[in-house]
């Protein structure tokens, strides 16, 4: 069935797909309304951004061991062990939540997702041919485009059961879907040539001496510009995805007063788009204009934004268009960052270098949850007016890239003639 569905990939990425749908089809689900269940349940707007930002605290915290974590144990048992309890037991406990406290203690567990976060792009990527990588990450896209299809049908359950009841049962399919996803991968994959070795090597070194390495890796990070550019547009790209998911919703129904059961057919119309993307237009770039492609769609996601700000109208119409464009946006853009990214690390060093990132990404973006907070308390349209800025540097920064990797290439090309 795997070969069927994704013909061109090999091992580990083809399994990791094949099983993906069983999370972020319950995820897409349960995320449009996360904030709104809180509000539901009595929690304030900067209730929600404490718990937004203690998550990416504990986050911050599981990226720092995530490398060793996933060298030491190896990938897959890493990434099972460390799922089961970051979403396995967090969706349980979203479940039955009841006050502060309850989201408080989801919001610590499910912060131990940097460590499967980690494996699973370890696991994905390294027995991966770098020239497939884009089509894998288009294809995870995809996926996820997939799954937002289904984001109405949490609109059903909660016009059908109210917000909390809906929710609760959203979490509880979302708990069943997504441990038989890992325990399905996990019969599916096999540990990578790079993780054998890492996990050998690791077995001689202590956690100290570890530590110890990965600060000489931070100080070699520093030097690499290049590198830290390209870290930089990653980084920016985390910080509004982070802001955007915890905001957006509470926007639309409290300050645009849209209906709660219309605001998931949003992301539902934002997949169709993506998927028209990915068969129009998707085909026509050239993997030589993937820089152009992104900052394409860094432009078309600022303007998707500030179309909701400049003019916060509660018309259909009119969010749909900032939603179709920022969804044009982050389908010709997202991919080809992932793939950038990821090419840009040594395969013998990605876990390391690739958790110091997620270091860096929550360092980051920890803040946004009690910044988000406090400044849509001052005008609920200031969130927005930041995920814009994001994009707005983000483009200017990947310029800047662009540039300075074209004269290493003409450099490179001179000094070999």
């Amino acid at each position: 069935m795997a070969k069927t569905l994704f013909p061109r990939l090999q091992g580990n990425s083809r399994g990791c797909l094949t099983f993906e749908p069983f999370f972020l089809i319950p995820y897409s689900m349960f995320s449009t309304y996360a904030t709104l269940y809180m509000y539901e349940l009595g929690l304030t707007e900067l209730n929600i951004g404490w718990i937004t930002t203690i998550g990416l605290i504990v986050q911050v915290l599981s990226s720092l061991l995530s490398g060793y974590l996933t060298d030491r144990m190896g990938r897959k048992r890493a990434i099972l062990y460390f799922d089961l309890l970051s979403w396995s037991l967090a969706t349980l406990l979203w479940a039955f939540s009841q006050n502060l406290w309850f989201f408080v203690a989801a919001a610590i567990i499910n912060g131990f997702q940097r460590v499967p976060h980690i494996a699973f792009y370890c696991l994905i990527v390294e027995d991966t041919r770098p020239s497939d990588r884009t089509y894998v990450f288009t294809l995870l896209q995809i996926i996820g485009v997939i799954g937002g299809l289904f984001a109405p049908l949490g609109g059903l359950l909660v016009n059908e059961y109210g917000m909390v009841t809906g929710m609760r049962i959203m979490y509880v399919i979302a708990f069943l879907f997504m441990t038989f996803q890992f325990i399905g991968r996990q019969l599916t994959t096999r540990e990578t040539e790079a993780g054998i070795r890492k996990r050998q090597e690791t077995r001689e070194l202590g956690l100290r001496e570890s530590m110890v390495e990965y600060g000489g890796a931070f100080r070699e990070l520093g030097t690499d510009r290049n590198l830290l550019l390209i870290f930089g547009v990653y980084i920016l790209f985390n910080f509004q995805a982070t802001l955007k998911t915890t905001y957006l919703s509470l926007y639309m129904a409290d300050y645009l007063r849209i209906d709660s059961g219309i605001i998931s057919l949003f992301p539902a119309v934002s997949s169709v788009i993506m998927l028209v993307t990915l068969w129009l237009l998707m085909p026509k770039i050239p993997d030589q204009a993937a820089h152009n492609a992104m900052m394409a769609g860094f432009g078309l996601s600022a303007v998707s934004n500030v179309m909701l700000v400049i003019y916060p109208s509660s018309s259909l119409l009119w969010i749909g268009l900032s939603t179709i464009l920022a969804a044009v946006g982050l389908m010709i853009s997202s991919p080809y960052l992932e793939a950038a990214v990821q090419n840009a690390i040594d395969d013998d060093k990605r876990a390391k270098v690739f958790s110091m990132l997620s270091v860096l990404i929550l360092l980051f973006t920890a803040p946004a949850g009690i910044i988000g907070g406090w400044a849509y308390k001052l005008d609920p349209r200031i969130p927005l007016w930041l995920v814009t800025a994001a994009f707005v540097l983000s483009y200017v920064m990947l310029h800047i890239y662009r540039r300075r990797t074209a004269q290493h290439n003409r450099k490179k090309l001179q000094h070999s003639i």
